[in-house]
């Protein structure tokens, strides 16, 4: 059976309002090209991210907005994982800083706001704090709005957890992510690629239980977490309330509602604070030293 088509960018005008009638849903999957173990493709959180949300369309209905590439990483407690788990190598990231990242994802929901959307899930493949402070954003935007939003980490709608252990399934580059990978986007993962399991070494940040990855574990996550992001997705629907008597925000609106609400808590976000603070820093010669000393100083 041909599989419906819900990428926005490949979709034809009469396709997406068809598929907005009888399911006024947007999906925005975000990620970053970071290194994940020599087994895989560098866009794994990225690919994986949008994956998931193209399932979960197709699944539930809804249509997947293009992928964003360009995620928080490098500066502050970035640096430190980086420094410990990819060391001095190239690291071929698509890494730009928070504020950059988080005023983007403001200018997004407000072109699906406009565009009548009356639900928006952002989904982000791309782990350490960063997902904490999608969330502070939706919920200093979400006043704003009438459609209604939820941002959330993949590992969030895997619970209860691969293998059913109750736990949330995220890691790095290991068995969960690995065996996503595999299952989502089997020409992105080569596991002649891995290390003998007894060579010590970083290995590009992989995680160390990889080795028990398996498409089939792939397959029921995925299948867990397109059902969780269905339930959410009914949730977020149900909650909509109509736009009668409020009009779409402008460029103007996102500018003044981001320098009033958001820029002045940008200090306490959680992906500016130097978190991995019970390792050592880089040291002034490592290549990460720089952006690891970094945090948000704009005037």
């Amino acid at each position: 059976m041909e599989r419906r088509e819900v990428r926005w960018e490949r979709m034809f005008p009469d396709e997406l309002e068809e598929a907005m009638d009888e399911c006024p849903l947007v999906f925005f999957a975000y990620g970053l090209c970071e290194p994940h173990g020599p087994q895989n493709a560098v866009g794994l959180d990225a690919l994986k991210a949008h994956a998931i949300a193209c399932a979960a369309a197709r699944e539930h209905g809804g249509i997947v907005a293009p992928l964003d590439y360009w995620h928080v990483h490098e500066h502050t407690g970035y640096a430190t994982w980086s420094f410990h788990n990819v060391g001095e190598k190239r690291p071929w990231l698509t890494a730009v800083p928070a504020w950059h990242h988080f005023k983007s994802v403001c200018y997004q929901v407000r072109a699906a706001d406009a565009l009548g959307f009356h639900a928006a899930i952002l989904l982000t493949g791309h782990y350490g704090p960063n997902w904490q402070d999608l969330k502070t954003v939706l919920s200093i935007l979400q006043p704003h709005f009438r459609m209604r939003m939820y941002g959330l980490p993949d590992w969030e709608a895997n619970r209860p957890g691969f293998d059913g252990d109750g736990r949330s399934g995220g890691d790095h580059a290991g068995k969960v992510e690995t065996s996503l990978l595999r299952s989502l986007e089997p020409d992105c993962v080569d596991v002649s690629r891995l290390p003998p399991m007894d060579e010590a070494g970083k290995h590009f940040a992989m995680g160390k239980n990889v080795y028990e990855s398996d498409r089939r574990i792939g397959d029921r996550m995925v299948r867990d977490e397109v059902r969780m992001l269905g339930e959410k997705a009914g949730e977020l629907l149900a909650g909509y309330e109509g736009s009668e008597g409020r009009t779409p925000l402008t460029f103007m609106d996102i500018e003044e509602i981001w320098e009033r609400e958001i820029a002045p808590r940008l200090p306490d976000f959680e992906s500016l604070k130097m978190f991995h603070d019970d390792k050592d820093p880089p040291p002034p010669e490592s290549i990460w030293y720089a952006q690891w000393q970094d945090g948000y100083h704009r005037k």
